[in-house]
């Protein structure tokens, strides 16, 4: 029995080292997502009038390389930063359908690689995902 047993924990070893020598390597053209977390909430449409308007809005960053990754890590207050303000200024109208919200996407994506721009000097973003985007 005890032979049984150690013959099966030597073939299984073989696998068990296959397995940690593959997941050690650093692709340079990995891509991921960075899910920028919390969500961002919020007002939007301040424009006086007594109805309050909120959004909910789950946002995720394309990458590639291990590199790329840190470096949005590492401006993630800052791509917040920018994200806030642009989301607080839109209008109901920019909120409501599915072509102004890919605008609003669009531009967003155009803040988030100008502020990595300008603190890495590269865009480092590729794409920028709303998971879910809720706006009332």
């Amino acid at each position: 029995m005890k032979a049984w047993i150690l013959m099966l924990l030597a073939l299984s070893m073989p696998v068990v080292a296959m397995a940690e020598e593959g997941g050690e390597k650093d692709d340079p053209n990995k891509v991921s997502y960075v899910a920028l977390t919390p969500p961002f909430v919020g007002n939007y449409a301040l424009d006086g009038s007594p109805k309050l308007h909120v959004y909910k809005a789950d946002v995720a960053l394309r990458v590639t390389g291990a590199e790329a990754q840190k470096l949005v890590q590492a401006n993630e207050p800052l791509i917040r930063n920018q994200l806030v303000a642009l989301f607080s200024q839109q209008t109901v109208d920019s909120m409501s359908n599915v072509d102004a919200k890919e605008k609003l996407r669009q531009e967003a994506l155009k803040q988030t690689q100008q502020v990595l721009t300008q603190e890495t000097g590269k865009p480092v973003v590729e794409d920028l995902l709303f998971n879910n985007f809720i706006a009332q």
